[in-house]
């Protein structure tokens, strides 16, 4: 019990530092708002272990994360092939098929109010789909390697970064594009030139939204058939050994690679529209 007491006192200082630091007056400073979730964070972390330890958890129900951390130590190798094949291999290389065929699908749309109006029920649809039901599928008809995978996260990327590039397109006002033809501007020219990054803080909100669905997606598709590597499969298959320290190893992995991605993917948007009001 005395494990759980110095956990309750460390929830309720973390607790209160965070609240002074978000209330003082230097709360928007940049260190503080690295402080505040870097506190919280490891506030849960350390509490996980006293809690663990106090009530003496079994590792097979919730291992400790001084396990979880020593097993990411040990299988350092499996892991990072993992990652390789999971990440750097489906997960990218499908987020970016999606990407570049949203993109340019969209600007189809664009330039037909008839594929608007067909495009986009049907996007709504497919995305509407689960991916337990179209995973198996894709893998059946393109192998248990990582091609499969990135099918599946081309899909899932794909409708949310569409519909969010269709609306930003039209985003622009009537004024600016009766200035663009007051100035003789063409189709592309007023895409590139006006209304293609009037789009862009839309394009980005697609764009964050595909980063989680990447790791998602890659991830549940190798539950239905990959080689004897993946992050899906090192999942399923230490479940069944009950290797839970291992399983939650491969989600720290995939924790930090997707907090990661979109991180980067927000600072790109921070540079690229800096001008929008949303990033002032």
């Amino acid at each position: 019990m005395i494990l759980v007491l110095i956990a309750c006192v460390i929830w309720a200082a973390g607790w209160l530092l965070n609240v002074w630091l978000s209330n003082g007056a230097s709360s928007e400073s940049t260190a503080v708002k690295l402080a505040v979730p870097a506190i919280f964070g490891l506030t849960i972390v350390v509490v996980w272990e006293l809690m663990v330890r106090g009530f003496e958890v079994n590792p097979v129900i919730l291992p400790a994360p001084s396990s979880v951390i020593e097993r990411i130590a040990q299988e350092g190798p499996i892991l990072w092939a993992d990652f390789k094949q999971t990440v750097l291999k489906g997960a990218l290389i499908g987020y970016i098929l999606g990407t570049v065929a949203a993109l340019g699908v969209a600007v189809l749309a664009d330039r037909s109010e008839f594929l608007t109006r067909g495009i986009l029920p049907v996007g709504s649809f497919m995305a509407a789909l689960p991916i337990v039901g179209t995973a198996p599928i894709l893998v059946k008809w393109l192998g248990s390697d990582w091609e499969s995978k990135a099918a599946v996260v081309a899909v899932m990327v794909f409708f949310p970064i569409l519909v969010n590039t269709v609306a930003g397109l039209k985003d622009t006002s009537g004024m600016q594009r009766d200035l663009m033809r007051t100035y003789a501007a063409g189709y592309w020219s007023s895409l590139f030139k006006l209304r293609l990054p009037a789009a862009l803080p839309f394009i980005f909100n697609g764009l964050k939204i595909g980063t989680t669905l990447a790791l998602i997606g890659a991830i549940v598709a190798e539950f239905f058939g990959s080689p004897t590597v993946g992050m899906g499969f090192r999942i399923s298959t230490s479940f069944g050994q009950l290797a839970l320290d291992m399983v939650w190893a491969e989600i720290v992995v995939a924790a930090i690679a997707g907090s990661a991605f979109y991180g980067l993917m927000t600072l790109i948007e921070k540079r690229v529209t800096f001008w929008h009001p949303s990033q002032r």
